[in-house]
């Protein structure tokens, strides 16, 4: 049996982001993968934003024999108020959409499990300042991942993410965090949460990266600001995508994950200082796919080659 599908989703490279949308004063970024440069906080009042992409990961080989290659693209849009530039609300809303495509005949890619995947994903960031230096924020989300004809009180999970962040200068901004979310027939995750916005030069900087869509993962970006116009990164991520199979696939209401490393590299162009486009590039390590039946109870796990992958993202502020 071969499935094929045209897919279209990023995975993130990556949100929620894997993560989701942390909007700290003197900034988590709101950058795609590509690493584009952080905005220092939303404009005071009420503001909107739209941000979006699509990867292509090429044909990849499975360790017990035959290959998939993905195509994944994602939309997300927010409108918030902010008070100040360290007090602020906003309500996101996002979409991404995955297939896949397999060929072989051992191993997963023979059945094929699983092909197009669905993720509709709410959440509420908040962010305020304490004090003269600290900013907390706290993104409460919840989402909905699985294929078409899965049923969709199966596909829900839920969590939130919390921390502080110190600012030690105008070129320096740190603080630790945690996040929380719960998993498709399995335990909660929990995870560290490591905040950083570090200007090292006028032009070069480090930072904690955001994945697009609805991937669950820290990450960390250095970006060199070659002048106004251009900016270019190179960071990495830890990337987890699990969904709902269909009721009527071959393991009827199972779970499908896929788990990766990738590592990239990307140039940002700023059309203004609200607009960007970014084209990326890079490969993922240590990728990994598995199958369970629908109680969570595991059938296959596979690991895969390196696989190289090629997209481009946008962002715009309104």
């Amino acid at each position: 049996m071969k499935r094929k599908a045209n897919m279209h989703r990023y995975t993130c490279l990556p949100l929620l982001i894997v993560f989701t949308l942390i909007l700290l004063p003197v900034s988590l970024s709101a950058q795609q993968t590509s690493g584009q440069q952080m905005q220092r906080g939303p404009q005071v009042g009420w503001s909107s934003f739209i941000r979006g992409g699509g990867v292509y990961q090429f044909d990849t080989d499975l360790d017990d024999g035959g290959n998939f290659d993905a195509t994944r693209a994602t939309i997300q849009a927010g409108h918030g108020y902010a008070w100040d530039d360290r007090t602020s609300v906003s309500l996101a809303l996002g979409y991404s959409y995955d297939g896949y495509s397999f060929s072989g005949d051992t191993g997963i890619a023979a059945i094929a499990p699983w092909e197009n995947i669905n993720t509709f994903s709410l959440s509420l960031p908040m962010r305020w300042g304490i004090g003269d230096n600290w900013s907390a924020f706290l993104i409460p989300s919840i989402r909905s991942t699985g294929e078409s004809s899965a049923n969709f009180d199966d596909t829900i999970t839920g969590g939130g993410f919390i921390g502080a962040a110190y600012r030690f200068g105008e070129r320096l901004t740190i603080g630790p965090g945690i996040g929380v979310v719960s998993q498709l027939e399995d335990n909660a995750t929990i995870f560290p949460i490591l905040i950083i916005d570090w200007k090292i030069t006028d032009r070069l900087s480090l930072d904690t990266g955001r994945g697009l869509g609805a991937t669950l993962g820290p990450g960390l970006a250095l970006n060199y600001r070659a002048n106004q116009s251009w900016n270019f990164a190179f960071g990495g991520r830890y990337e987890k995508l699990r969904f709902r199979l269909d009721k009527n696939g071959v393991v009827p209401n199972g779970i499908g994950e896929d788990k990766t490393f990738p590592v990239y590299a990307g140039c940002t162009y700023y059309i203004s200082p609200k607009t960007n486009v970014s084209l990326i590039a890079g490969v993922e390590l240590g990728g990994e796919l598995k199958l369970e039946d629908r109680d969570g109870n595991r059938l296959r796990k596979e690991a895969y080659d390196p696989g190289g992958f090629l997209g481009i993202t946008f962002s715009m502020r309104l």
